[in-house]
């Protein structure tokens, strides 16, 4: 089997990750708040704008695109940004190539890229009832906080919500505000 690399991609590579990431929204439509269709229309002034917003981390085996993952800005709804705390989301890995060590990969680049930001800790949400995703995460050295807000993504149900989980990325092993 073949080594996984991760690499951030450019706003040149806007194209590239607008591929991946329709495909990611239609093979896992019920993970994602937005659709295929509706980011379809977006233009590509939208896609270099969101390049810039925050760092897109492309996971690939043998050049073929597996994963891909981003790191942006913590905030909280309504709230102001924190700026010690990145925000992991998005995160996918192609069916193929689940199990295989992407996601472990892609979430370490994240958390390395977060790091190079200054920032203290990477917050990352989940299904607050995703126990695959939990442990995951658990596992990863994320732990859970106080911080739930409604699951925003497709097809969820009205009373589910999203945990904060928050890892460490230094010395301050505390849980910061979300």
């Amino acid at each position: 089997m073949s080594d996984i690399s991760v690499r951030v991609l450019g706003e040149d590579e806007w194209e590239q990750y607008r591929s991946v990431r329709i495909n990611a929204l239609e093979e896992s439509p019920e993970a994602f708040v937005a659709s295929a269709d509706e980011e379809r229309a977006y233009d590509e002034d939208f896609w270099r704008t969101r390049m810039r917003r925050s760092q897109r981390l492309l996971a690939e085996r043998d050049g073929s695109p597996v994963g891909v993952a981003s790191v942006g800005q913590a905030r909280q709804e309504g709230e102001k940004e924190n700026a010690k705390v990145a925000e992991l989301f998005g995160l996918w890995v192609a069916p193929a190539a689940r199990g295989t060590g992407v996601a472990t990969q892609l979430v370490q680049a994240g958390a390395d890229a977060a790091r190079q930001q200054g920032r203290s800790h990477l917050a990352y949400w989940v299904g607050a009832d995703n126990g695959r995703a939990v442990a995951f995460a658990s596992g990863f050295g994320f732990r859970p906080t106080d911080s739930r807000r409604p699951m925003r993504v497709k097809g969820s149900e009205d009373d589910e919500d999203e945990v904060a989980m928050v890892l460490p990325l230094g010395e301050d092993r505390g849980t910061p505000n979300l």
